[in-house]
């Protein structure tokens, strides 16, 4: 008996499944909000939750941008700011079913808060 839903691990999970709603629900908590998440393969994915549905989520996942080496000559060589590497992000759109994380699902990104001045 050969059923291709059985073929996929993704299509073992309910609708009514507890992780699911879970994840669900912290997802919806944290919509816009930089969060970490936890996947089923070990890795984490690091991002801003944009947007939630019944299937998965949507968040901008952050890549790091190399610096153009027009600007090593323009400002001085390397550390041309006070010895400093400009640091260049860009936020790509990326798809993630619910499925694929795994408990701790979501947690906050951790922010630091300053020292207040006394």
């Amino acid at each position: 008996m050969n059923n291709n839903e059985n073929a996929n691990p993704l299509n073992e999970w309910d609708e009514t499944d507890q992780d699911v709603r879970n994840v669900k629900s912290k997802c919806e908590r944290y919509t816009s909000y930089h969060v970490i998440g936890h996947l089923t393969d070990g890795s984490r994915v690091e991002g801003i939750i944009e947007d939630t549905d019944n299937e998965g989520v949507t968040m901008l996942v952050p890549e790091e941008v190399d610096e153009s080496t027009d600007d090593y000559r323009q400002f001085g060589g390397y550390g041309g700011y006070g010895g400093y590497r400009r640091r260049f992000r860009r936020f790509r759109r990326r798809r993630f079913p619910y499925p694929y994380f795994v408990f701790p699902f979501i947690i906050p990104y951790p922010y630091y808060y300053p020292r207040p001045y006394y």
